[in-house]
């Protein structure tokens, strides 16, 4: 049997082994709150732990992140699985959404519902981040610049003949 969709798993596997490598070094080299430049300026590590959804919100949520992960997760499976067979990017965008949110969604289970973020931008007040957070943005782009580019071609297509 051949894996349909093979773009998608590859995505979700890289996008999800790059986020745990990464939080489990964060984990094991810095201390919960501390800051190391390494882009003077530009880019450092801060560790903290994220108990809400991106950027903090509803960090108060009683745990209903984890089950919210645990669905989008098993959604995506599903639609790669029994679904048509997907182009490119939207491969590789529903994988890095797949990978992000399976990534985030091990911490939510396995700890207190928080999760690792560690990625800090220095030259913009912009909250700090993960891995998984960026696989998500880059996959949300990914089906973006495919619904445009798909929307934009029928557009640009002639009238049907009356």
């Amino acid at each position: 049997m051949r894996l349909k969709n093979l773009l998608f798993w590859n995505a979700a596997l890289v996008a999800l082994v790059l986020d745990l490598l990464t939080k489990a070094w964060v984990v094991q080299n810095l201390e919960l709150r501390e800051v190391r430049p390494l882009l003077p300026g530009i880019f450092k590590l801060t560790y903290i732990i994220n108990y809400g959804a991106a950027w903090g919100i509803m960090s108060n949520n009683g745990g209903w992140l984890r089950w919210l992960s645990l669905i989008a997760s098993l959604l995506l499976v599903a639609l790669a699985f029994s679904g048509s067979k997907l182009n490119r990017w939207e491969q590789l965008g529903w994988g890095c959404i797949l990978g992000g949110a399976v990534g985030n969604g091990i911490e939510r289970f396995s700890d207190d519902g928080g999760v690792t973020d560690f990625i800090q931008l220095a030259f913009i007040n912009f909250p700090v981040f993960n891995i998984a957070d960026s696989a998500i943005t880059l996959g949300v782009c990914c089906l973006l610049w495919t619904y445009f580019r798909q929307s934009g071609s029928t557009q640009d297509s002639p009238p049907p003949d009356a």
